[in-house]
């Protein structure tokens, strides 16, 4: 029985990894991505609702190897493949439906406790707030990079500076050169236009 015991220990453990990834994905889904307000009450109701949920898959799990055991009973020829038991395999699937109740039973019991129950919807916020601090800390360390912070700041220096060379400087040649021609056109214009004739003063 002690391998059982263990079996269904780490099952639950497991399990209530889960349940608590689910609750922490709700948390932040409807009071961080909805703007909603957290209630403890709401998402202990939902744990519950998911530690009921993963109870029933485990149930399922026990019927099925059951199923397989039975087929299995009196069937001394070689298998064929990986689920394809036989008698010799009986004893384990017996022992695998064992554990798959027993963390059945442990999930049952822990929704029925709310002490249990609000511990998990604390460890499940404490580790939504958790990933929400991360990636602010992450925004704000990109944002604020210095020189000498940033490892990348040489390699992107260099782009940025050939970046001005192709594009920037010769922009700015073109626009040069351009007003060049404007400016010698508008001299030469000056140049073949004649200038006035002065009058001749008369003598009194």
């Amino acid at each position: 029985m002690g391998r059982t015991k263990d079996a269904i220990a780490e099952g639950l453990s497991i399990a209530t990894a889960a349940a608590r990834l689910t609750v922490r994905n709700r948390i932040l889904v409807e009071t961080i991505a909805r703007g909603g307000q957290f209630d403890g009450e709401v998402f202990a109701d939902f744990a519950r609702e998911t530690l009921r949920a993963l109870a029933t898959e485990q149930d399922q799990a026990a019927d099925r190897v059951t199923a397989q055991r039975k087929r299995a009973w009196g069937r001394f020829s070689d298998s064929s493949g990986t689920h394809d038991y036989r008698d010799r395999d009986t004893r384990n699937l017996r022992r695998r439906a064992r554990q798959s109740r027993g963390v059945a039973k442990e999930l049952r019991e822990f929704a029925a406790d709310p002490e249990r129950v609000g511990v998990l919807v604390a460890a499940a916020r404490e580790a939504a707030w958790g990933d929400v601090e991360a990636n602010l800390s992450q925004r704000l360390d990109v944002e604020g990079m210095t020189a000498d912070a940033d490892p990348d700041y040489a390699t992107m220096r260099r782009a940025r500076m050939d970046a001005l060379r192709m594009v920037d400087l010769a922009r700015l040649a073109s626009q040069a050169k351009k007003r060049a021609k404007e400016q010698a056109a508008a001299a030469g214009d000056d140049a073949e236009t004649p200038a006035p004739k002065k009058k001749k003063s008369s003598s009194a």
